[in-house]
Order: C-alpha cells, then sequence, then structure tokens
C-alpha cells in the first residue's frame, strides 16, 4: 500500500499524512523492494517531523497494557480467547490524556502526536497481548497435568524469553513483509485508522472516549455487585426451570450467566461462530451429555461442569486441532511462500553496496539484522535454559523447538498478514505432535516445548501487526520496537503475580469460575500424546474419532459450497462450545445477536460503537473482576 505523489492527504494533528490507498498487485510486482522503499521513505515518512518514542508514550502505553493484560488473563481463563489491545488502548490513551490536560495543564501541557500513540500502542499491545497468551494455555494446562505451579522465577523468566524471543524473531520478516510484499495486517489497518480518527476529528474521538468509558463503568458496577455483594447481591446465575433424566438443567450448565463480558465477546467474534457455539453446546449439554450419563461414562453423583467437560473436552479437543491443522493445510500456498520467503528474510539487511541517501536513510530506520541475531540467539538460550533447568528437557530437544518456533513463526506471520487470524493453537499443535515423537512419555516437555511456539508466533504476529500501522502512518521502525520490546517488562510485571494470586491451584481450573478451555484442549493432546488412547473410556474414544471426523469434514463442505458457508456450523465454534459451559455460549449467542440486528438496522451506529462498547464492558467487568479475586485472595473482601 504505497501512495503516490498524487494521493489524498488527510491533516492530522498539523501533520499532512498520507491517506494510502490499495497498491495494484500489477503495479507492486512491477518495483523493486528499493523503489518500493524509496517511496515510502520519500512520501510516506514522518518519523523525525514528531515526537514518537517518548517517556510519556512509554509509561502510558506500560500502564494500560498492564492493565489489558489483566483483562486478557481474565478473559482467557474464562473463554480460551486472547484479545487484541491496540484499539482499545488508543481510545484509552487519548481519553485519559485529555483528562489530564485539563485538570493538569502546567504537567500536560501538550498533546501527545499521532505518533507517541502509535508506539504507546505498541508498548500496550506487547504488554497487554504477549506475555498473557501462554498463561492460559500451555501454563494453565502444566498446572493441571502436574497438579502444582511452577515457581514464581521459572515462570516470569519463561514468560519474558518467550515475548522476546517473538520480538526479535519478527526483525527480518517486517522488511519482507510490510515494506517489500505489502501484506494487509486488516487489524494493524484498523488501529491506524482508529489513530488518524481519533486525531483528526475531535467529537467524534470524544464519542468513542465516553462510549466505551460508560461501557467499562457499566460492566464494572455489574461484576462488582455479582462478585463482591456491597450494597446488595446481584445473583450470578439465572436457573431455568426443568430438568433432563431426572437431573436440574444447571446441573448441566443450562443457564443464564449475570456477566457482560460474554455478551461483548460474542458481539466481536462474529455471527457464524456465536451461532456454532449455541448449536455445539445445545448438542453437547442437552443430548450428548445426558446420554453420557445414562451409559455411566459420566458420573450423575457428581454431575456438573467439570464432570461432563471430562468427557467432552476429547471430542471438542479433536474437532478443534483437527480443523485447525487441516486448515492450515488447505493454505499451503501460503505455507509455500512463507518458506520459500525465508532466504529473502536477511537480503533487504545483506544488501549490496548503496547505491542512494534513501538506502541509506532506511538503514538508519530499520531494525539492524545485529539485534534480530543478539536479540533471537539470547532469548532462545534463555528458552533452551528454562527447558533443560525447570522441565529437564534435553538440551537439544529445546534447540530443535527454538528453530522449529522460528520457521512456524514465519508461516504464522504470513497467515495473520493476509487472513488476519493468527493459528497459535495450529502451531503450538505441530510443536506437540513433533514431540509426542521425540518425547513420548514426557508430558511437561511436551507442553513447554510447544509453548515456546506458540507464545513466540503470537508474540511475532503481534508485533508485525503494530508495525504495520506505524508504516501507514509514516513511523520509524526502529523506535516502534524499541516500545514494543519494553511493554514485555511491563506484561511480565502484571501478569506473573496475577496469574498466581488468580489461580491459586488446579482445582481452580475447569471450574465455573474459570473454566479454562484452552488449557483444557492442551492438557488433552499432552495426555492422549503420553498414554495414548486406551486410558480414555470407550465413549470419550468415539468422541475423539468423530470430533477430528467433523473437524475435517466441515471445512471440506465449506471449500465445496463456497456459496453456502454462512449456513456451515463452524469447527472451532463447535468444539469450543464442548470445552466451557452452556451458559457462556448463550451469552455470545445473544452478544452476536443483538450485533447482528444492530448491523442490519444501524449500520452507521454499529460501526462506530460495537467494537468500542464491547471493549468498554470487557475491560470494564474483567478489570473490576480481576481486582475482586485478588481482593479475596488477600483477604480484604469477604465475597458473598
Amino acid at each position: 500500500m504505497i501512495a503516490s505523489m498524487a494521493d489524498p492527504k488527510v491533516e492530522v494533528m498539523g501533520e499532512e499524512f498520507l491517506d494510502l490507498p490499495e497498491e495494484p498487485l500489477e503495479r507492486k510486482t512491477r518495483m523493486t523492494p528499493e523503489m518500493l522503499e524509496r517511496r515510502w521513505y520519500q512520501t510516506v515518512y514522518r518519523g523525525d517531523s514528531m515526537p514518537q518514542l517518548t517517556l510519556r508514550a512509554i509509561v502510558m502505553g506500560s500502564f494500560l497494557g498492564g492493565f489489558m493484560a489483566l483483562s486478557n488473563l481474565y478473559v482467557g481463563l474464562k473463554t480460551g480467547w486472547g484479545l487484541g489491545v491496540a484499539i482499545t488502548a488508543c481510545i484509552l490513551s487519548y481519553a485519559i490524556h485529555k483528562t489530564m490536560m485539563a485538570a493538569f495543564p502546567r504537567w500536560f501541557p501538550t498533546e501527545m502526536s499521532i505518533l507517541e500513540n502509535n508506539c504507546m500502542q505498541s508498548t500496550a499491545s506487547s504488554a497487554g497481548y504477549s506475555t498473557g497468551g501462554t498463561m492460559t494455555s500451555a501454563i494453565a494446562a502444566y498446572l493441571l497435568v502436574t497438579g502444582h505451579h511452577m515457581p514464581w522465577p521459572t515462570l516470569a523468566a519463561w514468560t519474558l524469553f518467550l515475548a522476546a524471543l517473538g520480538v526479535f524473531m519478527a526483525i527480518p520478516m517486517k522488511r519482507q513483509m510490510i515494506n517489500v510484499e505489502q501484506l494487509r495486517f486488516p487489524s494493524g489497518i484498523a488501529a491506524a485508522e482508529t489513530l488518524k480518527s481519533l486525531h483528526s476529528k475531535g467529537a467524534q474521538a470524544a464519542l468513542k472516549a465516553r462510549s466505551l468509558g460508560i461501557a467499562g463503568v457499566i460492566g464494572g458496577v455489574v461484576a462488582w455487585l455479582r462478585d463482591a455483594g456491597k450494597p446488595f447481591v446481584l445473583p450470578g446465575m439465572l436457573e431455568f426451570p426443568g430438568s433432563i433424566g431426572g437431573y436440574a438443567l444447571s446441573k448441566y450448565t443450562i443457564s443464564f450467566e449475570m456477566s457482560t463480558i460474554m455478551l461483548a465477546a460474542g458481539a466481536i467474534m462474529g455471527w457464524k461462530i456465536a451461532w456454532s457455539l449455541l448449536l455445539g453446546a445445545c448438542l453437547n449439554y442437552g443430548l450428548l451429555a445426558p446420554w453420557m450419563v445414562s451409559l455411566g461414562a459420566i458420573d450423575g453423583a457428581k454431575l456438573g461442569y467439570r464432570a461432563i467437560v471430562s468427557w467432552s473436552t476429547w471430542t471438542g479437543a479433536s474437532m478443534m486441532v483437527a480443523s485447525g491443522l487441516f486448515m492450515f493445510a488447505l493454505q499451503w500456498k501460503t505455507v509455500l511462500r512463507a518458506f520459500s520467503g525465508a532466504a529473502a528474510l536477511l537480503a533487504p539487511q545483506r544488501a549490496k553496496k548503496k547505491n542512494t541517501a534513501t538506502e541509506d536513510a532506511m538503514e538508519a530506520i530499520e531494525v539492524p539484522t545485529s539485534w534480530f541475531l543478539t536479540g533471537t540467539g539470547l532469548s532462545g538460550l534463555g528458552c533452551v535454559a528454562v527447558l533443560c533447568l525447570a522441565f529437564d528437557t534435553r538440551w537439544w530437544m529445546g534447540v530443535i523447538a527454538v528453530l522449529m518456533t522460528f520457521f512456524l513463526s514465519l508461516v504464522a506471520c504470513r497467515v495473520t498478514g493476509e487472513s488476519d487470524t493468527t493459528p497459535i493453537g495450529a502451531m503450538g499443535k505441530i510443536t506437540q505432535l513433533a514431540f509426542g515423537f521425540l518425547a513420548p512419555a514426557d508430558i511437561a516437555t511436551n507442553l513447554m516445548t510447544a509453548s515456546v511456539t506458540a507464545g513466540a508466533a503470537g508474540s511475532s504476529a503481534d508485533l508485525l501487526t503494530d508495525l504495520k500501522s506505524g508504516y501507514l502512518l509514516g513511523a520509524n521502525p526502529r523506535k516502534q520496537f524499541i516500545a514494543q520490546f519494553l511493554g514485555i517488562f511491563a506484561g511480565t510485571l502484571i501478569v506473573v503475580p496475577a496469574f498466581y494470586l488468580l489461580v491459586p491451584d488446579a482445582a481452580s481450573l475447569g471450574t465455573n469460575q474459570w473454566p479454562a478451555p484452552s488449557a483444557q484442549v492442551w492438557a488433552a493432546v499432552a495426555k492422549l500424546l503420553s498414554k495414548g488412547l486406551h486410558a480414555l473410556h470407550p465413549t470419550a474414544r468415539m468422541g475423539l474419532l468423530c470430533g477430528g471426523a467433523a473437524g475435517i469434514l466441515i471445512p471440506l463442505i465449506e471449500k465445496a459450497f463456497p456459496k453456502y458457508q454462512k449456513y456451515i456450523p463452524s469447527a472451532t465454534g463447535l468444539g469450543l462450545s464442548m470445552v466451557i459451559p452452556f451458559f457462556n455460549s448463550l451469552s455470545m449467542f445473544l452478544g452476536a445477536l443483538i450485533a447482528l440486528v444492530l448491523e442490519r438496522k444501524k449500520p452507521a451506529l454499529a460501526e462506530r460503537y460495537i467494537i468500542t462498547v464491547s471493549s468498554g464492558l470487557i475491560a470494564g467487568e474483567s478489570l473490576i473482576g480481576v481486582a475482586i479475586a485478588l481482593l479475596a485472595a488477600t483477604g480484604l473482601l469477604t465475597p458473598p
């Protein structure tokens, strides 16, 4: 997306920024990498004309990212989903800084520039997203299968090294995928558009900030009344009358949870996955679970979420894993492009003798190859050291895991650039399958080597998405990289102690409070690879095979009948519904339904407010929910 000299410009905070249209494919293919970079530097780059990497940007990003890390930890333990924080951080930063300017004009005399806010969102995104993903997947799964926490220094070092590995691995990918190949990275485009909107249209920016704040207060009040019970108690669950097979519907988790988070998550995730969730939940909790109780596969005396999910996880996990890997295989052209381009990643840095001042200038603002080699080497060695010392993994297995991670991160980043979906789960499962053969009986090695791949791949894709925003805004990529790297420390500082406080022991997971569906899937795959199919109940084995078959069949049907895709359920939605309670699926369905009606009746209003209000509800309720959990853990609050 390179702008020509005739491209329209928009006024943003006193500076002109190019409104970049999509570059025609045939035009891009006629341009050499040097020509593409020269055009960007001469027509778009503004990194030297306004503040960018400033102390206030880093402090604001670290502050917001720390809070968003708590929010993502909360949501991840509830749903298994990780939510991007860049756009929410942009709106919050704008609102907070405006408020501080009005309240303390002497200390906050000027507005943050658009490139400062871009740096801020990189720091926030790194702190809020890159550091917490592994907590709700591999780390929680490790707790499930071992029954105990790893020591906090181990977890802190692991989190830091993983996030750093992903950030440094993205360095050569940025120049190839963003500068040269011009991959879209849609979320990065959305963040850039949000920043341009905030900095060019004051009234619209104020409305977005106000709506996010109001939604945050609503979500927070709901969480406080429900979980703290002061000044009065809001019931946590509304139970439906009726029974199945002599057991109350609530025993099958068929009820309605008084929570705004799942409603908001449903509004964001979209209609297809949401109705697939409800369909799968009805099938699992309304038909399969009662049938398994009658057969004795599920103990009726202990009937509840934990008992049901111990059986249904195998069907849901196999469906999600098979679907993810199969859909990844269907993207074989993307995979081939990724691997065929691996040799070219370092080509721009290995440039021949520079011919122009522009090429010299590009080398001065891009992140150098030496940072990639040094950072990847040190963080990779750190991961290997933790694997060897804390998990008794052989050193050569750790090296293989890091090498696999580079190539799988390369694929994950390309898929993110082309589809805006990072296949973290599929990447982790590939590593789990590989180490299922290399270390078949070692569950800890299986989980933690896969954690290297999933954690680093997510961090790399997150950085490239942020760098896409900076590319469109004309930011200095080296300064933005530094901001992203600094955010790792803020996220680690917040999310590690919070995880221990929210999840004090293994019994906390797999409950109504913390279903931890992602961890359930990771643990299930690790156990299966270590013990084999014979350890499962015969009905669970049948569910495993049926789920795997459905995970392959559904994408094939979508491929065969592309015109009817909206009527074909999502394999991810069906599988996920079998590892989360029914009431979560119901709430997400209702949230998506509200969003769908609003999109059809009031499309402009929906486009403006659905993401903003949903983000506010999630942030407000999750942060207050985390605060209540922390207060309860420290004895400062006694929940009702």
